[in-house]
């Protein structure tokens, strides 16, 4: 299987390849002038690092004499202190409700997620809550056919919070470990559809208040730091315990993992890289500097 960092280096979007190979042309001599102070300042934030990244990156810079790549790392990997998360399932039955705007991924990574679980020797349930969108439905089913993974099904225009009622009762009576619901994609601005996740965290939670129950909001890498609103409103919403970063393909702007990360300080559990369900990778700090700073 080929590994994280080189899936990152090929797949991240040309902006952040030019990041890399243009930051260590910079660094050739002991020292940087202010001209090339100045185009790095630019290089970062142009892959969308973020305020807080940049400032402390040139600060290192600033001081070092000697090996300034690794000056520009440290700062990086100082900031990502404590992002990665690791999925573990401490008492089945637990439920995994994927969240997120239209668009974001969240069908294709609910079922990425049960290929993975199912790879590690999980029982796993889909639960397709998404009643608005019938190709939604459709797609899950598809690929939970594919992946031999059991699904319960909804029909457009009905109850999300029925669908997942039904969808932690069969998990129980199956001895499910883990339930992975597809919520329907809102906007973050829509009260009255994020009021709908209002009520199929409670419905679960009042049945089956000893279940588990997580919240990981799947962000669209191409959006960048624009993710920082969407997981604010949400959380507020939905209690959030992590996030999934799809699509760090094609242009993305792979830097905006930082400040979402500073903003939010939500474990970061898996990032998106391509189609194929190998292509949802647990996330690696040191692997995703490797490819983002081109080294």
């Amino acid at each position: 299987m080929v590994g994280l960092f080189q899936k990152l280096r090929s797949r991240l979007g040309q902006g952040t390849k030019a990041l890399g190979g243009k930051i260590f042309s910079i660094f050739r001599g002991a020292k940087i002038s202010a001209e090339d102070r100045e185009q790095l300042e630019a290089l970062l934030y142009g892959a969308d690092l973020g305020r807080e990244a940049v400032a402390a990156i040139l600060e290192a810079v600033g001081r070092e004499r000697k090996d300034l790549p690794a000056a520009a790392r440290a700062p990086l990997e100082r900031l990502l202190a404590g992002s990665e998360g690791h999925p573990s399932i401490q008492s089945p039955p637990e439920v995994l409700c994927l969240l997120g705007v239209n668009g974001s991924g969240k069908t294709t990574v609910a079922a990425k997620l049960a290929a993975h679980f199912s790879r590690k020797g999980k029982k796993v349930l889909l639960g397709s809550c998404d009643t608005f969108r019938a190709a939604a439905n459709e797609q899950l089913c598809l690929w939970a056919e594919r992946l031999g993974v059991e699904i319960v099904r909804s029909r457009r225009g009905s109850d999300a919070a029925a669908v997942a009622y039904d969808a932690l009762s069969a998990a129980t009576a199956r001895g499910k470990d883990l339930l992975i619901l597809d919520t329907a994609g809102r906007l973050h601005t829509k009260e009255h559809l994020l009021e709908e996740l209002v009520k199929l965290r409670r419905v679960l939670e009042k049945k089956w208040p000893e279940i588990p129950i997580h919240g990981w909001l799947v962000l669209d890498g191409h959006q960048g730091s624009n993710g920082l609103r969407q997981a604010e409103i949400f959380h507020s919403t939905f209690p959030l315990s992590g996030l999934v970063i799809t699509k760090l393909d094609g242009s993305a702007r792979g830097g905006a993992i930082v400040p979402i990360y500073r903003a939010t300080k939500l474990p970061i559990y898996f990032i998106g890289l391509g189609e194929s369900a190998e292509d949802l990778r647990p996330f690696s700090v040191d692997e995703y500097l490797d490819a983002l700073l081109g080294e």
